[in-house]
C-alpha cells in the first residue's frame, strides 16, 4: 500500500491538489490512500472545496484522517456558540481562522452568529464535515512502519505558559484517554523526537508544528525569513510534514509504502 501522507491543508485547497499531483497520486496505479494528518481546515479560503474533496475520497475509501487541534478548534467555537450565542469574544478563533470556516461552512457571517445562534449551529451540524469528516477521523493511525498522529504522541510533557518544553515518553499512550490526546495534538512533535520521544523501530509521521523548526534546529538557519526551509523534515523517528502553508504557499505530500 502506498500512503501519500499530508497535513495542516488549511483550507488551501489548490496547494493540495498541487502537492497530491506533483507526488505522482494520480499517476500511482498501485493500492493507495491519502492520508491527511489533521487541520484540514482554516487560514485558506478554500475550506468547502477541501471539505467536498475529502468527503469524495472517503466515499471511495481511499483516505485516513487524523483529528488535529483545529478540529478541535472549531468544536469548541460551535460549543461556545451553544453556550453564549457570540464566538467573537475569543480573538484566537478569529486569528487561527475558526470563525471564518465556521461562516464558510454554514453560509452564515459573523453577525449571524449573534442573532441567529440555532440556525448557525443548524447548518453546522448538517454540514459534511459534521456527519461524515469528524466522525471518520482517528487520533492515530497505525502501520508496521509508520505511526500518524497531528501533533505527536501522547506523552509527559511540561514547561511554562501551557507550552511544553519537556518530553518524556509515555510506554502504554496507545491507550491515552480523550484528553490526553487533546493535548498531544498541540505538542510539538519534533522538539519531542529531538529528547528522544520516539517508537522504536517506528516513525512517526506528524504535523501541526512547522517543518522549518526542525530544520533551522538541524542547519543553524532561520524558522520564517529568507532561509527558512519549509520542505518536509526527516530525522531519527519523525517525518514533520507541516510546510506552513499560510506562509510557504506549499503542502507538503510525502509517498510512503508499507502493508
Amino acid at each position: 500500500m502506498n500512503y501519500y501522507a499530508m497535513s495542516d491543508i488549511h483550507g488551501f485547497y489548490d496547494e493540495m491538489q498541487t502537492a497530491l499531483k506533483e507526488s505522482g497520486y494520480y499517476e500511482d496505479p498501485d493500492p493507495k490512500k491519502i492520508v491527511i494528518c489533521g487541520d484540514i481546515f482554516d487560514r485558506g479560503e478554500k475550506n468547502r472545496e477541501v471539505q467536498d474533496f475529502i468527503v469524495g475520497m472517503l466515499e471511495k475509501d481511499e483516505i485516513i484522517l487524523i483529528r488535529g487541534n483545529h478540529e478541535d478548534l472549531l468544536e469548541d467555537l460551535v460549543l461556545h456558540l451553544e453556550t453564549y450565542g457570540d464566538c467573537l469574544v475569543f480573538t484566537h478563533h478569529l486569528s487561527n481562522g475558526t470563525a471564518n470556516t465556521l461562516n464558510e461552512l454554514t453560509g452564515y457571517n459573523f453577525r449571524d452568529f449573534r442573532i441567529k445562534t440555532l440556525d448557525v449551529k443548524k447548518a453546522y451540524y448538517d454540514s459534511p464535515f459534521y456527519k461524515k469528516i469528524l466522525p471518520a477521523m482517528l487520533d492515530y493511525f497505525e502501520t508496521p512502519k509508520y505511526i500518524f498522529v497531528h501533533g505527536w504522541i501522547p506523552c509527559n510533557a511540561s514547561g511554562y505558559g501551557g507550552e511544553p518544553y519537556y518530553y518524556s515518553y509515555m510506554k502504554d499512550w496507545r491507550n491515552a484517554d480523550r484528553s490526553e490526546w487533546k493535548y498531544a495534538r498541540w505538542y510539538n512533535g519534533i522538539e519531542a523526537a529531538f529528547q528522544g520521544v520516539i517508537e522504536p523501530k517506528k516513525t512517526i509521521v506528524c504535523g501541526h508544528w512547522h517543518a522549518s523548526y526542525g530544520h533551522a534546529r538541524r542547519r543553524d538557519t532561520h524558522a520564517f525569513g529568507e532561509d527558512a526551509d519549509h520542505s518536509t523534515f526527516f530525522d531519527k523517528g519523525i517525518i514533520a510534514l507541516d510546510a506552513c502553508t499560510a506562509i510557504s504557499k506549499k503542502v507538503n505530500c510525502v509517498k510512503l509504502t508499507d502493508e
